[in-house]
């Protein structure tokens, strides 16, 4: 389809599709591809994947894939602290519809562990998260229409902390006050290092927020979003 009429920063490819299915697929044999790359010369490789309903078409494409997925770790950009039984759970999303067919074999990492509270649950994630193929091979974001991007919400008090470049962190609770449930997400040091990141994106109003978090690039705490809006990134949309 014809990109719509915008300005992207230097290096930030856009993949503008027809349909949502279309971008799903799409998005599906780029990760598989990259996955496929990477297990050629390393031993394992890690996929940062985010909730909402929007992925569920590329999860489910990404699934069939054929790779050697019982080399492959799977963890959530972030995560709602829910039982993963809870309907608002992302762990339950992906394993609904990512840990399926061919990648039912993948490793997953929950980022929901023991605790009553994110804060309470840190120490038990960090634990769970020891044996992560680190720095991430691929990174699947998406954006919220206030510029958030995994759990960094611009309204979290934790925000700056999340956000810092060289914190050696690599997760935070976050508790927006724009959001019902209480967060934990893999920190932006964390997330940018990743070889590969994808914005998966559907809907005009997330072009909207994009033209918005295009005009102040440096202000990450405004709009989280902006800190990816950078050379490599590969945006996939579709209406």
């Amino acid at each position: 389809m014809k990109t719509p009429d915008m300005v992207f920063p230097l290096g930030v490819e856009p993949r503008f599709a027809d349909s949502a299915h279309q971008t799903a697929l799409e998005l599906a044999e780029t990760v598989a591809a990259r996955l496929k790359d990477r297990l050629r010369i390393a031993e394992r490789a890690s996929l940062a994947v985010s909730g909402g309903s929007t992925p569920i078409p590329f999860f489910q494409a990404l699934s069939c894939k054929d790779l050697e997925w019982g080399r492959v770790d799977v963890v959530l950009a972030d995560e709602r602290w829910v039982d993963e039984t809870d309907a608002d759970s992302n762990t339950r999303l992906v394993n609904a519809n990512l840990l399926q067919n061919n990648a039912a074999v993948a490793r997953y990492f929950s980022l929901k562990q023991k605790g009553e509270t994110p804060e309470e649950g840190l120490e038990y994630v960090r634990t769970a998260l020891a044996h992560l193929t680190l720095p991430l091979d691929v990174l699947i974001l998406g954006m919220g229409d206030d510029g958030h991007t995994a759990s960094l919400f611009p309204d979290a008090p934790e925000l700056a902390q999340a956000m810092a470049p060289e914190s050696q962190e690599a997760v935070v609770a976050t508790t927006p006050p724009s959001q019902a449930q209480r967060r934990i997400t893999l920190t932006y040091a964390l997330l940018c290092g990743a070889g590969f990141t994808a914005l998966h994106l559907k809907g005009g109003d997330k072009l909207d927020t994009l033209k918005r978090a295009m005009k102040h690039p440096d202000d990450l705490l405004s709009m989280p979003v902006r800190g990816f809006l950078k050379p490599g990134l590969q945006i996939f949309w579709s209406p």
